[in-house]
């Protein structure tokens, strides 16, 4: 992948983020606050944004969502690789599901 295709996947991934944000955002903010993990600021900015405003955003070159599993834990519960592995899936992804709800709650 040359740096050219790399910036346009980018640009696409800031594109399809925005526009899911603003429509996760409009149908349920409070949700939204959670599944997206921002603030309350910024969802009412994202919910705000014109079409030519989003394309315009979404042409940075710089990629605008980001992962928020920073932990070893929540990354092997979700990929199911712990090693005490728990033979049910839905447990092990409630149990990152709880972990990462607790960090949203510290951070608001």
């Amino acid at each position: 992948m040359n740096n050219e295709q790399l910036l346009a996947e980018i640009r696409e991934a800031n594109m399809t983020y925005l526009m899911l944000a603003q429509n996760l955002i409009r149908r349920d903010k409070a949700e939204a606050l959670f599944r997206l993990g921002m603030s309350e600021e910024a969802a009412d900015l994202i919910a705000a944004l014109s079409p030519a405003q989003i394309v315009r955003i979404a042409s940075i070159n710089m990629l605008l969502c980001r992962f928020r599993v920073d932990d070893d834990m929540v990354w092997s519960l979700l990929t199911n690789h712990s090693p005490s592995k728990v033979d049910n899936d839905a447990t092990t992804k409630l149990h990152a599901s709880i972990l990462m709800a607790g960090r949203y709650g510290e951070a608001v």
